[in-house]
């Protein structure tokens, strides 16, 4: 029955994980919408350390690359990660993973970047496992307008759910009474920055 629940959108916070996905200083030249990005995954990550959802993060060649943006707290995270693999799934984050949920985990909240890249096939590796994945659409970019939109597409084609910060923070708390609310209030009393998905 949970796991029924889990492949229609809902979410457990003892059975979720946040992957957050190389988005790293190197690439806020070359991206539109990056600062928005940012500005919505802050948000979706206190909502997180909040409801104390665990967090994994990985790190794209970060001797190249550099790390994660400053302008995020990830200091609740389980693990940093770096990675050459496009995929975040490398070893060590399925040993965390294991190490954090046995065999619990039913839902992954993927974001970052590229989305037609390193957030996808994170997702299909995911997806083979038979994870439920939700990919925030509103803290997830590409370099290109259109490799976002197709990797959006593809997404949904291979069973994610192509959500938003704001949709994934009120399914993880599910009721005004719970106790986290009166701390979350505040990150969602402003709309959730454009990150140009209205153009898509």
């Amino acid at each position: 029955m949970a796991r029924q629940l889990s492949k229609l959108g809902y979410l457990d916070v003892k059975k979720t994980l946040f992957m957050l996905c190389d988005l790293q200083e190197k690439f806020r030249p070359g991206m539109q919408m990056f600062d928005s990005v940012v500005k919505n995954t802050s948000k979706l990550l206190q909502a997180g350390k909040i409801m104390n959802v665990p967090l994994i993060v990985t790190e794209h060649y970060p001797e190249k690359l550099g790390h994660i943006v400053k302008d995020l707290d990830i200091s609740h995270a389980k693990g940093v990660f770096s990675k050459t693999l496009f995929s975040m799934m490398i070893p060590e984050v399925q040993k965390k993973i294991s190490d954090i949920y046995g065999q619990d985990l039913q839902t992954v909240v993927l974001f970052g970047l590229e989305s037609h890249i390193c957030v996808e096939q994170t997702a299909m590796d995911l997806r083979n496992n038979d994870y439920t994945v939700h990919v925030v659409a509103d803290c997830s970019l590409s370099r290109s307008q259109g490799d976002l939109k197709l990797a959006l597409e593809r997404l949904q084609q291979i069973g994610c759910f192509v959500t938003t910060s704001e949709n994934v923070i009120f399914k993880l708390m599910k009721d005004a009474k719970n106790p986290a609310f009166n701390k979350i209030k505040g990150l969602v009393r402003d709309p959730s920055a454009d990150s140009g998905l209205s153009k898509l």
